[in-house]
């Protein structure tokens, strides 16, 4: 074995687990310890500005910046008391991950010397560089200005000394530079949609909320072995690998026992996400070897995506200090289940209603199939721009396999759900006359609970199912930002029942009694949303074949799938919901083919670098070593015995030679390819000829190097291989 592989592994596999830093008292008396929330308002606040600021929360309204100074006041000494030396407006710009910059507390006092203060003007807006991160030319580098304004709805955290505020990013000149900014106005928008229906049904209703439980998967592989990876350490994936001769076919490592290791990192994390009012529940080992899960209890959709972006960062400080590094990437391991972030989702009122869950009356029946239908109306209609939300250079190695969710948006209902629809579509007014209150509901509406919350089925190749009381958007990667998918859902649906409410006030108004017309628009959206309801095996081509027959998207290639962004139904719907303009949208769709781009362009340096200064150089090193032995053979035996004995190496130096051959071939063709498409202008085309021309070659590099690490002396080969990243415990 090579020395720095042996050197490694020997290290890895002898680790023992780090012990844990356990809190004295239960987690109900530090959780939420380093947050801002409403208790740590009300004991660090004046009764007035506590009443003015939950006022403005509560009902979205702007904070008066005399409130702000006080709030400031008050943050910043619970902020030192547990402490805090610095803050930071904490945002989210369009890399998908997270930004801060950090200012101590510290001003001149006049006297030489210096005071801790934090004004209003501090906590509510700051001027962070606009120029710096991706904008899609929105802004020029010498126009740098941009804001970050404090989001009052999402409390501050502490993490380290540092303050947290969370912020949105806009341009000097208002748009959105960020994932909060459009998230918070699709949530205002949906908000103001489904109030307006769910008042059809329960006039007392003033909000309605939008609801996100996020699953987080991850891969967690020894530091060691990390650090002698340069594809993981450079790109977050395995550009090459044989894969492991066991990995999950066993299929026992789904719920298995957590190795202690990895337990002790869990349990760490766990306290660290309670600290920071991050509400994690359940913990497992997942399919793949290595592959982990961590899920919260469910939270607003905005504070749920603040709460996992802040997880995604602080799981990878918490594993270094277990001597792991996290892996986000959605496929770091060929051959083996990649990650995802199933987003579940479900809209509630502030009257403690879900509204995608069975009820106990028609009335609240007929309400859930409202919005269950509306749903699924929104959905088809904008099935192309849900794919393009998820879509990505790395989520695009996951979706399509036989381990995750196709690359085409389907509606899972379950059988009963679907017979329901069924039965409704096929009705006519007079057989719905007995739906009310009193006599119950010809169509056994009112027999939902029972049946659906306890047989739903999941189908895991729907990557959008209805699950009793929420859906399930599964084909979110691991490494994104929820916001992306949340808000072009949320935009969606708000818009959808935006259109459903004006056709039901005008039949009204024609003179048609309400019950009657909900039921004659629910019954058009089952018959025009048809085409998105599919119950059956995501996986197979057949489906492929019948959703292409259905007029579903089924574009795979990821540069082509961000078109959705630009349609006119995509430009409209955004700008009826409020959520961007077309401008926006423009620069969005560049930002996302320039980051296929670069991240495919350094996947492929990273590759080009291994196959010709790691991998080469060992074949031509052991072909040496075989050539040598062939030789010596040749002069201890006879001509006709020496080449029997010699055969099997003469074979194996020439499948060397042909596979070292074509690496290098299309290593150089790589590279050129990379040439052309970067003198390309555009950066859509540029993304394109990246997809077509780049990524095929790097596929047939490492088909041909993992040929060799299958030929090679074990000892000679130079990088930890699956079977060593891959069963650490």
């Amino acid at each position: 074995m090579s020395s720095l592989r042996f050197k490694v592994v020997d290290e890895a596999f002898n680790r023992k687990a780090a012990p844990v830093e356990i809190p004295a008292e239960r987690p109900e008396k530090y959780y939420a310890k380093f947050v801002f929330n409403r208790q740590k308002m009300f004991e660090y606040l004046p009764a007035a500005t506590y009443a003015a600021l939950i006022n403005a929360i509560d009902n979205k309204e702007p904070l008066p910046r005399d409130v702000a100074d006080s709030v400031a006041e008050g943050m910043k000494k619970w902020a030192i008391d547990n402490g805090a030396r610095h803050y930071t407006h904490w945002f989210q710009p369009l890399t998908e991950t997270t930004a801060e910059k950090h200012d101590s507390f510290v001003e001149h006092d006049g006297k030489g010397g210096v005071l801790e203060k934090f004004t209003g003007k501090l906590l509510v807006q700051q001027e962070p560089d606009a120029s710096s991160f991706p904008n899609g030319g929105i802004r020029n580098t010498f126009e740098a200005r941009g804001y970050s304004a404090w989001d009052i709805s999402s409390p501050a955290f502490i993490m380290g000394n540092t303050l947290c505020i969370p912020t949105i990013f806009i341009s000097y000149t208002g748009e959105s530079l960020d994932y909060k900014t459009p998230l918070l106005r699709a949530l205002n928008s949906v908000d103001r949609a489904a109030t307006a229906v769910a008042r059809f049904f329960d006039p007392e209703v003033n909000h309605v909320k939008s609801y996100l439980g996020w699953e987080q998967e991850y891969f967690l592989v020894d530091e060691a072995l990390y650090s002698a990876r340069p594809d993981l350490m450079l790109t977050g994936r395995t550009l090459m690998g044989h894969e492991s001769a066991k990995n999950q076919q066993l299929e026992d490592h789904y719920f298995g026992a957590i190795p202690s290791r990895v337990e002790a990192f869990m349990l760490d994390l766990e306290i660290e996400c309670h600290k920071l009012g991050i509400p994690a529940k359940t913990r497992h080992n997942e399919v793949a070897p290595n592959q982990f899960e961590l899920a919260p209890i469910f939270e607003e959709t905005n504070l749920a995506n603040d709460h996992n972006l802040l997880l995604m960062s602080l799981m990878g400080e918490v594993a270094r200090r277990h001597n792991f590094r996290v892996l986000l990437h959605e496929k770091p391991f060929a051959g083996i289940n990649g990650s995802g972030k199933h987003n579940n989702w479900s809209l509630g009122t502030d009257k403690g209603v879900l509204l995608f869950s069975p009820g106990r009356t028609p009335r609240e029946n007929l309400q859930f199939v409202t919005f269950v239908v509306n749903v699924m109306a929104a959905v088809h209609r904008h099935n192309g721009l849900l794919k393009a939300t998820i879509a990505s250079a790395t989520n695009a190695h996951r979706l399509g396999a036989n381990e995750a969710p196709p690359a085409i948006i389907s509606i899972f209902t379950g059988s009963l759900l679907a017979d329901i629809l069924d039965r409704i579509e096929s009705s006519t007014n007079d057989e719905l006359a007995d739906l009310s209150d009193k006599e119950g509901m010809r169509l056994d509406v009112s027999q939902i609970p029972e049946i659906l919350v306890d047989a739903t089925d999941r189908n895991r190749t729907s990557p959008f199912a209805f699950t009793g009381n929420r859906f399930e958007f599964r084909a979110v990667g691991s490494s994104a930002n929820c916001a992306a998918a949340m808000l072009a859902l949320n935009s969606a649906v708000a818009v959808q029942l935006q259109e459903f409410k004006e056709k039901i006030d005008a039949r009204v108004a024609g003179g048609e009694e309400l019950r009657h017309a909900l039921l004659e628009e629910i019954r058009i959206l089952i018959r025009e949303s048809r085409p998105i309801h599919f119950d059956g095996n995501g996986y197979s081509d057949e489906w492929k074949e019948e959703a292409a027959r259905r007029g579903l998207d089924c574009e795979a290639s990821v540069p082509l799938i961000y078109d959705a962004y630009l349609k006119p139904e995509s430009i409209e719907m955004f700008r009826k919901a409020g959520v961007f303009s077309k401008l926006e949208l423009e620069a969005r769709n560049e930002v996302k083919w320039e980051m296929f781009t670069k991240k495919v362009q350094i996947e492929a340096r990273v590759l080009g670098d291994l196959a010709i200064n790691h991998v080469l150089p060992v074949a031509t090193r052991y072909q040496s070593v075989l050539l040598d032995n062939v030789s010596k053979v040749k002069s201890l035996f006879p001509a006709e015995k020496a080449d029997k004995i010699a055969g099997p190496d003469m074979d194996t130096i020439e499948k060397l030679a042909e596979h070292s051959h074509i690496i290098k071939a299309e290593t150089e063709a790589m590279v050129e390819a990379r040439r052309v498409a970067n003198r390309i202008e555009s950066e859509r085309e540029k993304a394109i000829a990246y997809h077509d021309t780049v990524i095929p070659r790097m596929e047939t590099i490492r088909y041909h190097i993992d040929k060799l690490e299958l030929m090679i002396d074990n000892e000679m080969w130079p990088l930890p291989k699956y079977r060593e990243l891959l069963f650490i415990r």
